[in-house]
C-alpha cells in the first residue's frame, strides 16, 4: 500500500467514504464540477469537520430534516463569530444526516478567494464566491445553498452586539422567487462566543484590504453550538413592488430571530 493510500485509509473511514459517495453530485471526468467541487477533497474535509462538529463544538442540531431532499433550496441563517464556522457546521449537519444527506454550497465573502490556497480549498469542499450570479447558477443546478444575508455585518459584529440581527439584503428573496426555491431558516446559537471581539481596527482592515480586524483572543473557544432549522418557507414568483419583497425578507428574518431565541432558551451553558 502506497503512502497516499495508507493515509487515506486512516483519515477517511469506510462509512464516511460511503456517506459522501451516496450524495450524488454532477462532476466531470476529472472529478470536479464547474465551480471546483471535488468529491475526494470533501471526504478529507468531512473527516476533519466531524471532529470539529462532534467533539469541539458538540453541536446540537434540530430540524435538519426540514431541508428538502432534492431540488433548489436556500438555507438562510444568522452570521457571527469572525470566521465562517457557522457555515461549516450547518453544512456538516446536512451532509451527515442519515436520511437524504446533501452537501450544500456555501456563499463565501469575496475576501476569502484572495488568500493564497484558501480560495481553491474552499471551492473544492463546496464553497462558491458569494455573488448573485453564482447563487443563481447553483439554484438552477438544483443545489442547496447556504446564504448569510447579513454578510460581514454579521460575522464581524462585536460581542456586545451578539444575537442582534443586522440588516438583511433582498437579493436572496429575489432568487428564491425566481427559482421557486423554498427557504429554510436557521438560528445559530454558540458561534457568537467562539471568537468574541471587543473592537474592530478599521484603519488596519482598510490597509490590509480585509473586511475587519477584530480585537479578540487569538483562539477559537469551544462554545457549545445549537442549530435550529425551521420549516421551509415558500414564496411565489408574482411580480410585486420592492417594498413587498422587503416584507418577505423581514418575515424570514423574524423566523430566524425566533429560532435564535429558541436556541438561547435551550442552552444550559456556554461551553
Amino acid at each position: 500500500m502506497g503512502l497516499a493510500s495508507y493515509l487515506r485509509s486512516k483519515l477517511i473511514p469506510a462509512e464516511l467514504d460511503e456517506q459522501v459517495n451516496r450524495i450524488r453530485k454532477p462532476i466531470g471526468t476529472l472529478g470536479y464540477d464547474p465551480w471546483g467541487y471535488n468529491n475526494e477533497a470533501v471526504k478529507y474535509g468531512f473527516s476533519v469537520a466531524r471532529h470539529i462538529y462532534e467533539k469541539y463544538f458538540r453541536v446540537s442540531a434540530s430540524g435538519v430534516d426540514n431541508v428538502p431532499a432534492e431540488g433548489p433550496v436556500l438555507i438562510i441563517a444568522n452570521h457571527s463569530g469572525q470566521l465562517p464556522i457557522d457555515g461549516l457546521l450547518i453544512g456538516y449537519a446536512l451532509a451527515s444526516r442519515e436520511k437524504n444527506p446533501r452537501i450544500p454550497r456555501a456563499m463565501i465573502e469575496r475576501f476569502f478567494p484572495t488568500v493564497p490556497w484558501l480560495g481553491n480549498l474552499l471551492n473544492e469542499i463546496g464553497a462558491v464566491l458569494g455573488d448573485p450570479v453564482n447563487c443563481a447558477k447553483m439554484l438552477a443546478n438544483n443545489e442547496a445553498v447556504i446564504v448569510f444575508p447579513e454578510g460581514v455585518r454579521g460575522s464581524g459584529k462585536l460581542y456586545r452586539d451578539r444575537y442582534q440581527l443586522k440588516r438583511f439584503g433582498n437579493g436572496f428573496m429575489h432568487l428564491a422567487m425566481k427559482y421557486k426555491a423554498p427557504i429554510v431558516p436557521v438560528g445559530v446559537v454558540g458561534c457568537e462566543e467562539t471568537i468574541p471581539a471587543i473592537a474592530n481596527i478599521k484603519p488596519l482592515a482598510n490597509a490590509l484590504g480585509v473586511p475587519y480586524v477584530p480585537v479578540a483572543l487569538p483562539v477559537v473557544l469551544p462554545a457549545k453550538v445549537h442549530l435550529n432549522f425551521g420549516e421551509p418557507m415558500y414564496f411565489d414568483d408574482t411580480e410585486i413592488p420592492e417594498e413587498q419583497v422587503t416584507e418577505r425578507v423581514e418575515a424570514v428574518k423574524a423566523e430566524i430571530s425566533r429560532l435564535i431565541d429558541k436556541g438561547l432558551s435551550e442552552r444550559k451553558r456556554l461551553f
